[in-house]
């Protein structure tokens, strides 16, 4: 952590400082590279792995996750509608950007479900966790119904080389988060803040409000217990990278890595983090709801709170989406600006000003996004394990 931390400040300074020396930058290309390339290969075979060698019992715990990662999804939508409501924003739009975004809430199943079926090795190159969940679940259960104990030991090899691997690759994690931080100062400095700072504010309060306040009580109401110290655990262990990778991607890595340190199943974790990257998409909710709302205000749209609720849903649907559409949340912003009645070359200017405070935007929803995915993971552990010793407890009572 120190490392880390050594890192920022280095880069940080030698970006005010020294910002054409633009060659630092490639440090943290390099390592969000690395760990981009080795993250489709370590959750596909770690996936099937764990399919093959999984015992019974970890039905419920999958239940409990993905009823939490839809229900903070929502949440978050809700904080951002209620957010927008209190601190309306208006934008400047101007020139029309031409590019293709989804039209239709059907377009976000359709792709959903292609990337789904798309062929496994074209998945791999991609980085298509879609595709990589659904066909290594397949072999997984391939292979614990015809495989040999040899072949699935086998596996189960390649599973902890590949682990061992991605250990070497955050060992260099200090001068990657130096290259990030550099390349963000450099070339952004504070002038974003400036121009959209009221957006930018609004974007980041609600993130931070779910965050730190709408997650905890969720887990707080699961498990009755101080739900921070795992929290914090989460957000420094990971959040902190993926606020400067920006890379849900680049991310699933370390949260194994994070998970196994934890002691969690990896049986259960192998699948709950790319599961995540999916679909617990709390920041993405709050990004498509607060551009959405922020046009509708700009251009006059009445909104009532009733039906800024139902864009909460519809946020929610199209976040889950959001990692199989290309240019992710921002390119979901004209689709719920759709559900108002308003154009798509209008919804579309805001996605180019989102482009521009990516630099904030992307960075808190990412962070958000990612440390959600191994907290949750965590928190749905832990209230199996409290219920299934309460079972425990009854049945010898009885």
């Amino acid at each position: 952590m120190l490392r880390i931390l050594g890192g920022l400040v280095v880069g940080a300074f030698l970006g005010l400082t020294v910002p054409e020396w633009q060659g630092i930058s490639i440090l943290g290309h390099v390592f969000v590279s690395a760990l981009k390339a080795i993250a489709p290969v370590l959750v596909a075979v770690l996936v099937a792995s764990s399919v093959a060698k999984a015992g019974g019992g970890l039905g419920p715990r999958f239940r409990i996750l993905v009823l939490l990662y839809l229900l903070t999804t929502f949440i978050a939508a809700v904080i951002a509608v209620i957010g927008s409501f209190l601190f309306p924003v208006t934008l400047e739009l101007r020139d029309v950007v031409p590019q293709q975004a989804p039209g239709a809430l059907t377009d976000v199943f359709t792709n959903l479900l292609t990337n789904m079926v798309t062929n496994p090795l074209m998945s791999l190159s991609n980085a298509n966790y879609i595709g990589i969940l659904f066909w290594s679940i397949l072999i997984g259960l391939a292979l614990k119904q015809k495989g040999s104990a040899t072949t699935i030991g086998v596996v189960h090899d390649f599973a902890d080389v590949f682990s061992l691997t991605v250990k070497w690759i955050i060992q260099f994690a200090p001068f990657g988060i130096l290259g990030l931080v550099f390349s963000s100062v450099s070339e952004s400095g504070l002038e974003v803040f400036t121009t959209y700072g009221h957006l930018v504010l609004l974007l980041v309060g609600c993130m931070l409000f779910n965050a730190l306040v709408a997650n905890p009580l969720v887990a707080f109401l699961l498990l009755r217990r101080n739900p921070y110290p795992l929290l914090f655990t989460c957000l420094k262990e990971s959040g902190l990278n993926a606020f400067f990778t920006r890379s849900s991607a680049a991310n699933i890595p370390i949260n194994m890595n994070l998970c196994k340190k934890m002691g969690l199943n990896e049986e259960f974790y192998s699948v709950s983090i790319p599961l995540g990257a999916t679909i617990n998409m709390d920041g993405a909710a709050v990004t498509i709801t607060v551009l959405s709302l922020a046009v509708a205000h700009t251009v006059g749209v009445e909104v009532s709170f009733a039906s800024a609720l139902f864009l909460g849903i519809i946020s929610t649907i199209g976040a889950c989406g959001a990692s199989g559409v290309a240019g992710g949340s921002l390119l979901l912003v004209p689709m719920a600006c759709s559900f108002f009645g308003i154009e798509n070359d209008i919804a579309m200017q805001a996605v180019a000003i989102g482009f521009i405070i990516g630099v904030v935007q992307d960075s808190v929803e990412t962070a958000l996004n990612s440390s959600g995915d191994a907290f949750f993971t965590a928190t749905a552990e832990f209230y199996d394990q409290k219920r299934q010793e309460k079972k425990d407890k009854d049945a010898i009572s009885t």
